[in-house]
């Protein structure tokens, strides 16, 4: 019980902190901002959430598996190290004049479709796929890191832009950097065999 603890906890901090100020959590702030219903909107998040990270978190496993060895561990700290340097970049919405158009579909499937092109390649994606190698589980892991995107978006899509103003983002991208590099650095000294 305690890795299945310990693999659903550290994707939900991980996740948890590495999706403030991300550019999911911007479109959230747009979308509830652009319909003006959130119940949809967080679980449309949800959803997109559910299968975007299963499945990457499912290929971090499949890739752990398949391609085990000490230079594979040792990738995988080094890509914990490489996301905590990613986090204390910024994120901006990059297509911000598609907010403007007036949807075709409504607030659910729009957020799903929105959501899950949006987190394709995105800093908490390539986490998923680096905690799935790194626990084996991609169904704890897969809970984890939806409870940390849901705990991170549920609040930007009630509260909005007030949120956003009150949070310091840089202190909260560099905790999170902190968590990705102190995780890189402890598989990189198990991995040596130092602990």
């Amino acid at each position: 019980m305690a890795p299945l603890f310990e693999a659903f906890s550290t994707s939900a901090a991980v996740v948890a902190l590495a999706e403030i100020g991300d550019k999911t959590q911007l479109l959230a702030i747009v979308l509830a901002t652009r319909f003006k219903r959130p119940v949809p909107i967080v679980l449309g998040i949800l959803a997109a959430t559910l299968v975007n990270h299963f499945l990457a978190a499912l290929v971090g496993m499949v890739a752990a598996d398949l391609l085990d060895g000490l230079w594979f561990r040792y990738a995988i700290a080094g890509g914990f190290i490489a996301m905590g340097l990613w986090t204390l970049v910024p994120d901006k919405l990059d297509d911000e004049d598609d907010a403007a158009r007036p949807a075709r579909f409504g607030a659910f499937l729009t957020t799903v479709v929105a959501f899950f092109l949006v987190e394709m390649g995105d800093k908490t994606q390539v986490a998923t796929i680096a905690l799935g190698a790194r626990f084996h589980d991609a169904v704890a892991v897969t809970a984890g890191t939806t409870v940390g995107m849901m705990l991170a978006n549920v609040p930007a899509v009630f509260l909005g832009n007030a949120l956003i103003a009150r949070v310091p983002m840089n202190l909260v991208r560099m905790v999170a950097a902190a968590l990705f590099i102190v995780i890189g650095s402890w598989l990189l000294a198990q991995t040596a065999g130092l602990v």
